[in-house]
């Protein structure tokens, strides 16, 4: 599966793709945007993929401010969402497209809890890891916003984004369960929302003496 298996939509899912992802247990979730300030920064593309491979890469207009079928989808309580550090995109979804995503499952922190003998828990480490796949990130920072325009190079980032994080899950979740942090992990990613609200609030240091 490559970057060409993804389909390309611009706004919103078509209904015909918003049916194909709701019976789905998760389904693994990204963001690309202009920088990492929610309030400064926005939203160009979301990129989804399911258990069966299917991707597909949403463009967001500039000043776009909704995009029911993507909401519908990423609200439904029945499909757990997967992100990589889910903190930062559920707070740009939020923003820009006032989507309350729920419920959530964050690779990031799951490695933090589960893949202790290590400091190393970007995305590319993860995958390198538990998948045997080395990510290639030459297009991270680049102009997301030129979304009509996009590379082959920048498609292929995005889709692998999310290419890998319902596996990676899989396999977190068992060590997570092998080391009694399961719960706990659970706990973590409903507190997310919460933290997020914070977030857009710009509270910086509210738990801090």
């Amino acid at each position: 599966m490559d970057f060409e298996d993804f389909q390309v939509y611009d706004r919103d899912l078509p209904e015909v793709a918003l049916q194909q992802y709701l019976p789905a247990e998760a389904i693994a979730v990204d963001t690309e945007t202009m920088g990492l300030l929610p309030h400064r920064d926005r939203l160009c593309l979301v990129q989804l993929c399911d258990p069966q491979g299917r991707g597909a890469v949403v463009r967001i207009e500039r000043g776009q401010a909704e995009a029911p079928h993507l909401q519908q989808l990423l609200e439904a309580l029945t499909v757990t969402k997967v992100f990589h550090f889910a903190r930062f995109d559920i707070a740009t979804l939020k923003h820009n497209l006032s989507i309350q995503t729920a419920p959530i499952f964050c690779t990031k922190i799951a490695s933090k809890l589960a893949r202790t003998y290590t400091p190393r828990h970007g995305l590319k480490d993860v995958v390198q890891e538990l998948e045997r796949v080395e990510l290639d990130k030459s297009a991270q920072s680049s102009d997301w916003g030129n979304a009509a325009n996009l590379s082959d190079e920048q498609l292929r980032y995005a889709a692998n984004d999310v290419r890998y994080l319902l596996s990676v899950r899989q396999k977190l979740i068992t060590m997570l369960q092998r080391e009694e942090r399961w719960d706990l992990a659970q706990q973590c990613f409903n507190c997310l929302p919460t933290l997020v609200a914070l977030d857009l609030l710009q509270y910086k240091d509210l738990f801090e003496h």
